[in-house]
């Protein structure tokens, strides 16, 4: 028996996508015995832009199928659900959760949080709103754990999240209590091609020194470049280089010299040869910690291995054998999914046979981002896998 019920569809017309996701979580329920989990209270959606311009009817629609259920979502360039991705294509994914009345709260710009501190949040975002950055670190110090998990919604159109209604601009989602037991753990998508050095010079955007050097030389000798003689030879390794920035107390790697999670992976906005110097994308403050990076399919491959087998071994060595797997919600950079992973839905199936155990698949649905949301920081090139938890 499960608590959270995935259906999803690819159609050219959104009524057609939904009636088939409907139909899939119709039958699902039909054959288990619902009685004991109880009615679906919180739902998931995530469309392709496909289906951007007509997210009011949808909503509209999800109401009047599921009446008394809160939905949240928003609009991705791919979505995805169980083992399958959609890139390019119409398409949506849903997934219908029973959980306590109190458990959950949904939120948006013309519904604020009331009453109890909440423990956690699923948080959607529309990338251009401003201060960003702020807002997510502002919710996440809302929250007990100060744990937050979503990403920014990503569309060739408009960019609308769902939070008991449509909207565009700023922060929706939903806060979950303490009572709602979660696992949530982010992958990253880069290796570092050099140290990890100290920002010792720095103006906003720009980085003068590092460990004491100035930063150019440090970002040319990490990529075999000795100078900058031939810039347009340069230019191809330049361009597929990042910045991988952490904060001064915090841990820059993990074992197998892979970015940990309080790794933020960041594009070079440019270089500054009189001053020796690097623009970063992030605001820099002295004492962070910065390696310049490159993306890794293979590298990115094991650490998503990785952070599934923790899930597993965290559920089996510290909650017990009782507890299980519920349902899922997998969040992943747009420059990901199987076509970066090398074949369709390449992403996704190593997620469902790393999570899944005794050969069953985990309920998940999610969408692939224009920035991952994770504790208080925005990322890039990552994924954040989040599982939820109770008693078989």
């Amino acid at each position: 028996m499960s608590d959270f019920l995935v259906g999803h569809a690819t159609h050219p017309d959104w009524r057609g996508a939904l009636a088939l996701a409907a139909a899939q979580i119709d039958a699902r329920r039909a054959e288990q015995d619902m009685a004991a989990a109880g009615p679906p209270t919180l739902g998931f959606v995530y469309f392709t832009d496909h289906f951007v311009a007509h997210a009011q009817a949808l909503h509209a629609e999800l109401g009047a199928r599921w009446p008394g259920v809160a939905w949240v979502g928003c609009v991705g360039v791919g979505v995805c659900a169980g083992g399958v991705e959609y890139f390019d294509e119409p398409a949506l994914v849903l997934m219908l959760a029973a959980l306590p009345a109190g458990s959950f709260q949904v939120f948006s710009g013309a519904h604020k949080l009331q009453g109890h501190e909440p423990f956690s949040a699923l948080v959607h975002a529309d990338a251009t709103t401003p201060d960003l950055a702020d807002l997510i670190t502002e919710m996440a110090e809302r929250t007990t754990s100060g744990y937050l998990f979503g990403g920014l919604a990503s569309s060739r159109g408009a960019s609308v999240h769902i939070a008991g209604g449509v909207w565009q601009g700023g922060l929706s989602g939903v806060a979950f209590s303490r009572e709602l037991a979660l696992i949530s753990r982010v992958t990253q998508g880069c290796q570092p091609v050099g140290p990890t050095r100290e920002v010792t010079a720095c103006e906003r955007h720009i980085v003068t020194r590092l460990d004491g050097e100035p930063a150019l030389p440090c970002l040319l000798r990490d990529l075999g470049l000795p100078h900058l003689q031939d810039p347009r030879a340069a230019l191809p390794r330049l361009r597929a280089t990042f910045a991988g920035l952490t904060d001064a107390n915090a841990s820059a790697l993990v074992r197998g010299g892979q970015f940990g999670a309080d790794t933020r992976v960041r594009h070079l906005l440019g270089l500054d040869p009189a001053r020796q110097a690097v623009a970063v994308a992030e605001v820099l403050q002295l004492g962070m910690r910065l390696a310049f990076c490159q993306r890794d399919v293979q590298a990115a491959r094991r650490d998503l291995v990785r952070i599934c087998s923790e899930i597993r071994e965290e559920l089996e060595t510290q909650a017990g054998p009782a507890w299980r797997a519920r349902g899922a919600v997998y969040i992943s950079c747009a420059g990901r999914g199987g076509p970066y992973f090398g074949g369709p839905s390449a992403e996704l199936k190593i997620v469902q046979h790393a999570l899944g155990a005794d050969g069953k698949e985990v309920p998940l649905v999610g969408f692939f981002a224009g920035g991952e949301i994770a504790r208080h920081h925005l990322y890039g090139y990552t994924g954040v896998l989040t599982v939820f938890t109770g008693p078989r």
